[in-house]
């Protein structure tokens, strides 16, 4: 057995995700829901075989010593894989998401016209929010490559590992991917002011760090487009402000007030044809939400986006009753995701 040939066989079936752990069958997931890829247990000599066959020296080092690993794998003709390998019970265990070659478009993501709007931007902060797995790299995808299409920008993404490869059109692109291309994001944003960037795309935002880099630059006049793992853009706010020492927090409620121009929330969830689909939140900072942040009345964000609809802002409880409406969700699901189902 190899990686290619399970990874192979799982695009063959539509899957997402493929999850391989010691004691059970490999595990796919299609349109969110797990099934077996076939019936064949995985053994710990066959995983140690499938896993290690796939690493080159400098990564077999890395998941010996770090006890995780994530990498991009690209099995030719087929697709390209996002991998995780990590340890569980003394064991190797993968986790690998599966990566389209078509770099969707906002409009095949029925992305609303303010995040076009967004998106065209000089200069500021963009975050794209959601768990794993709700498509926060397609979305930053799909916008960089609006850019790509529409301005003559320096383009810089750092990812780990890298996902979407773009090809430069009006735009130049450099992609690089974390230990193979920098040592840290940290280190990675210290030193992209010497490399003339219009546009910087950082894949996620794991310390504070790489927030505080991240807001500086987005301060210095660059676009910033970046991912954080929060369920809400209230929550983003005051994650954000949260991972900072409480002496510094004035200071980064200011930064964030200024710099801040929108937050993309989002979750996938099951539609009415059995595919899923994005329902989203968003934020625009505008001079009231600017006040809320600076104010640190964090609270009060979520009734500005409910009354924030001539901005283009939306809660995602307004989604979901929005797509219920529209047929394209059912009741059902709708109440099951919504954060006051009592209002529907």
């Amino acid at each position: 057995m190899r990686l290619e040939e399970l990874f192979t066989e799982a695009v063959k079936k539509n899957a997402s995700d493929i999850h391989l752990i010691v004691g059970l069958a490999p595990i796919i997931r299609v349109e969110g829901n797990l099934e077996p890829l076939h019936k064949a247990v995985l053994t710990r000599k066959e995983m140690e075989t499938v896993v290690y066959n796939a690493l080159d020296a400098g990564q077999k080092k890395i998941i010996d010593q770090e006890k995780e690993l994530d990498f991009s794998f690209e099995v030719k003709g087929v697709s390209r894989f996002r991998v995780n390998i990590h340890w569980e019970k003394g064991n190797l265990g993968l986790a690998a998401r599966i990566i389209t070659g078509h770099i969707p478009t906002l409009e095949e993501l029925l992305m609303p016209q303010i995040v076009y709007d967004l998106t065209r931007m000089p200069q500021g902060l963009i975050l794209v929010t959601g768990p794993t797995g709700c498509g926060k790299s397609t979305t930053l995808g799909a916008m960089i490559d609006l850019i790509n299409t529409e301005r003559k920008e320096n383009i810089i993404t750092l990812e780990d590992p890298i996902e979407f490869l773009f090809e430069s059109k009006e735009s130049i692109i450099r992609q690089r991917q974390l230990h193979s291309d920098m040592r840290t994001f940290a280190q990675g944003l210290k030193h992209m002011l010497r490399q003339d960037p219009d546009v910087i795309m950082v894949g996620e935002m794991r310390d504070l760090e790489t927030i505080a880099t991240t807001i500086t630059l987005a301060e210095t006049g660059h676009l910033v487009l970046a991912t954080l793992h929060t369920y809400s853009a209230a929550q983003t706010v005051d994650r954000i402000i949260d991972i900072f020492p409480p002496h510094q927090q004035n200071q980064v409620r200011m930064q964030l007030s200024m710099t801040l121009k929108g937050i993309i929330s989002q979750r996938l969830i099951s539609g009415m044809d059995g595919k899923r689909l994005a329902t989203r939140e968003i934020l625009i900072n505008t001079p009231a939400i600017a006040n809320l942040i600076r104010e640190n009345k964090i609270a009060q964000i979520k009734t500005a986006i409910q009354t924030g609809a001539d901005d283009g802002m939306i809660t995602m409880d307004q989604d979901l009753k929005e797509l219920a409406k529209q047929n394209k969700i059912s009741k059902e699901t709708a109440l099951a995701n919504m954060m006051n189902p009592e209002t529907f």
